[in-house]
């Protein structure tokens, strides 16, 4: 079979695939409102199907329409996302919402160019919104792509590199069944993820392995290749919760890092592991100058794995009697405390330890 029939295998197969034998459901599959599949491809950016699910219903339950979600209050779009991940999404998804409800009526831009031009939208969103919500002839290539292509054709090349990166889009654009581009690009990705999956996949159930070049020469664990080594930061956060009369002090995160925009305790962080006793000694005491606080309870380890970094920590519940040294951070009523939005780092250690049980001052 030379490259040309094999071409045309692989793309037929994968569409009897998809239409006997798929049957993967999702609350956005096929939808044809761009406004929700906009929103199902920002959602799952960096998350996985399952997870993004429950955001989602959530989402489109409060917010059916791009105008409601444009004018909702951002701390409340924000506590909605909680949870989720990689804010920055959250911050572009609300701005994007506003740009279009305001600039183009909140009709969606139906041109891939336009779509692509969105903030947080690169060229997989963008032909995503494309194909799905306007039958545009754009291929799709995420994850779950380049590794079929990279199995089935034999792509040595990493597909993380720039000329790895070009030769599956290449590819992608040929394979592109043009007259049924969303129901295509659908398929191979539903594919990718119950079939030629990155870790066990069913080869033996697989009706591309009669050509798949990974399949053949015994490769399928090797490819696809990548050249780049995640290499995973330790991070060490002691959060102090401080109360005051049923108060504590908080102060949101506005620096370009993790959990940006999101709120947090009394922070402090440190590039190695000490214990709590030692960071209260040596720092700890020194935010509340004028008077010694009172230490109520010390957490154990706490631990947040995230993609390319693990967060360690320690909770550090202290009474004070006055604000004096935390000028910079807001008072707060414990009870206003569920309606703000705060990582998951620290809203699974409120849940299951109820830090705000602190005596009064």
């Amino acid at each position: 079979m030379n490259k040309a029939e094999k071409k045309l295998f692989f793309s037929k197969k994968l569409l009897s695939w998809n239409k006997n034998f798929n049957s993967r459901l999702m609350p956005w599959k096929g939808e044809k409102d761009p406004y929700k599949i906009w929103l199902s491809e920002i959602i799952l950016q960096q998350t996985r199907v399952e997870q993004g699910k429950e955001y989602y219903n959530h989402f489109i339950k409060k917010y059916p329409n791009i105008h409601l979600l444009a004018n909702a209050r951002e701390e409340e779009v924000f506590k909605l996302w909680e949870g989720l991940g990689y804010y920055s999404r959250c911050k572009n998804l609300h701005s994007t919402a506003k740009l279009i409800s305001k600039e183009w009526e909140g009709k969606f831009p139906n041109k891939y160019q336009d779509i692509l031009k969105l903030r947080g939208v690169g060229p997989y969103t963008a032909a995503a919104i494309a194909s799905f919500a306007f039958d545009l002839p754009h291929a799709v290539v995420d994850g779950n792509v380049s590794r079929i292509l990279s199995r089935v054709f034999g792509i040595q090349t990493p597909i993380d590199s720039p000329k790895g990166k070009k030769i599956i889009y290449d590819l992608a654009d040929e394979l592109l069944s043009k007259n049924h581009s969303s129901v295509y690009n659908q398929a191979i990705m539903d594919f990718g993820a119950t079939v030629c999956k990155p870790q066990l996949p069913l080869c033996s159930q697989c009706p591309l392995k009669a050509v798949c070049s990974a399949f053949s020469a015994n490769m399928v664990k090797i490819l696809p290749k990548k050249e780049k080594v995640i290499v995973k930061k330790q991070r060490w956060f002691y959060y102090f919760i401080a109360e005051n009369k049923g108060r504590v002090f908080i102060k949101k995160r506005l620096k370009k890092d993790i959990w940006q925009n999101l709120h947090e305790f009394i922070l402090i962080e440190k590039s190695k592991m000490f214990t709590p006793m030692q960071v209260i000694k040596s720092e700890g005491l020194k935010l509340i100058p004028e008077e010694r606080p009172v230490i109520i309870k010390i957490s154990g380890l706490c631990k947040q794995q995230l993609t390319h970094q693990t967060i360690n920590g320690y909770f550090i519940h202290i009474k004070v009697k006055n604000n004096a040294g935390l000028e910079d951070y807001q008072a707060i009523d414990k009870a206003d405390i569920q309606n703000l939005a705060f990582p998951k780092f620290i809203t699974e250690y409120c849940l299951q330890n109820a830090p705000f049980n602190v005596p009064e001052a």
